[in-house]
């Protein structure tokens, strides 16, 4: 898998991150970027926009309560 190009991306924070662990998400195209606040260098994971979508929804539905 070609690794996308994060050059234009704008990183945002959620609003409700504290001063705790958080991250940051980005969204290109087709891509989603997701990266450490505290170690942006360290790396970045990538997923494709339709499955991060997938497991937002998961998310809201309650498909990992209990994880």
């Amino acid at each position: 898998m070609r690794k996308p190009d994060l050059s234009p991306a704008r990183w945002r924070k959620s609003s409700l991150s504290g001063q705790g662990s958080c991250v940051e998400v980005a969204f290109t195209d087709d891509t989603v970027a997701v990266r450490d606040t505290k170690n942006r260098d360290g790396g970045t994971l990538t997923f494709h926009r339709d499955n991060w979508t997938a497991f937002i929804g998961g998310i809201k539905n309650g498909h990992f309560n209990g994880i």
